[in-house]
């Protein structure tokens, strides 16, 4: 890992993206046969705090290959994702098309979907798990999710806790990282965070947020936070320590626990 000042990151983090759309797809972390036979990859935890979305206009932006896009609208929403990789958007057509899936898909950049999605305003904006370590401006991000949202709705963001990223990635005892480090990182791997082959394009840039600069961002851009919740668990086995029971992976008895993903409800006035 190295400081990446002064590189494209959006270039570097675009063709690494492009990569991993068949190595996702191949992979049992993703488990296509078992989405297409009626599976979710939502937690259960997410149907529960986001509330019923039956009718209800639903954009999920950084969609990736849409499988958490399809999944709302298996809940009922009318469903639209964006990414900014034109392969990942493609798959997520192809699969929606094969499943008789009602959802729209748009290539852009998250910075540009107000533009992209034509000024069109959502009950619902949701982000998943992984998508604002990518993003280096968060207020320039809140910004554009209050633009697409229609007075009373709501974003709901689910995320790994920026806590988590400051331990070590064997056992997740011991801090090994500053947390209050904001410089751009580059990551240089040959492997996504799935099975599979390695990638032709393995850096990345990320970038690390606080929870307090995100609270800070959606509440400047004009949302109320309706609530913030902090998660002892994991959507994955983030560290070799944790153990899987259903969906979430723990820290096992008598470890020490810290919050492993946080979820976030901010509305728009009515």
């Amino acid at each position: 890992m190295t400081e990446g000042e002064g590189l494209d990151w959006r270039e570097l983090n675009l063709a690494n993206w492009d990569d991993r759309v068949p190595v996702h797809l191949a992979s049992a972390f993703y488990d296509l046969d078992g989405f297409r036979s009626g599976g979710s990859s939502l937690r259960s935890f997410e149907a529960a705090e986001a509330g019923d979305v039956t009718g209800k206009r639903l954009v999920h932006l950084q969609c990736h290959v849409g499988l958490d896009t399809l999944s709302w609208a298996r809940n009922g929403a009318l469903v639209t994702g964006l990414d900014f990789s034109a392969p990942a958007i493609e798959a997520a057509r192809s699969l929606a098309a094969d499943l008789a899936i009602d959802a729209s898909f748009v290539t852009a950049d998250v910075y540009d979907a107000v533009a992209a999605l034509g000024r069109r305003r959502f009950d619902v904006v949701y982000t998943g798990t992984g998508a604002l370590v990518w993003l280096p401006d968060l207020p320039r991000w809140a910004a554009v999710v209050a633009g697409l949202l229609a007075p009373g709705g709501f974003l709901y963001l689910v995320e790994g806790h920026p806590f988590a990223q400051v331990l070590d990635d064997a056992q997740g005892a011991t801090v090994v990282r500053d947390y209050f480090d904001d410089q751009p990182q580059v990551w240089d791997e040959p492997f996504t965070y799935t099975d599979g082959p390695a990638l032709a394009h393995t850096r990345n840039v990320e970038f690390q947020h606080q929870l307090g600069q995100v609270v800070t961002a959606l509440a400047a851009a004009g949302l109320r936070i309706d609530f913030l919740h902090e998660h002892d668990f994991d959507a994955f086995q983030r560290f070799e320590s944790l153990q899987r029971h259903g969906d979430e992976y723990r820290f096992p008895p008598g470890h020490p626990r810290v919050p492993l993903m946080f979820s976030l409800r901010a509305s728009r006035p009515a």
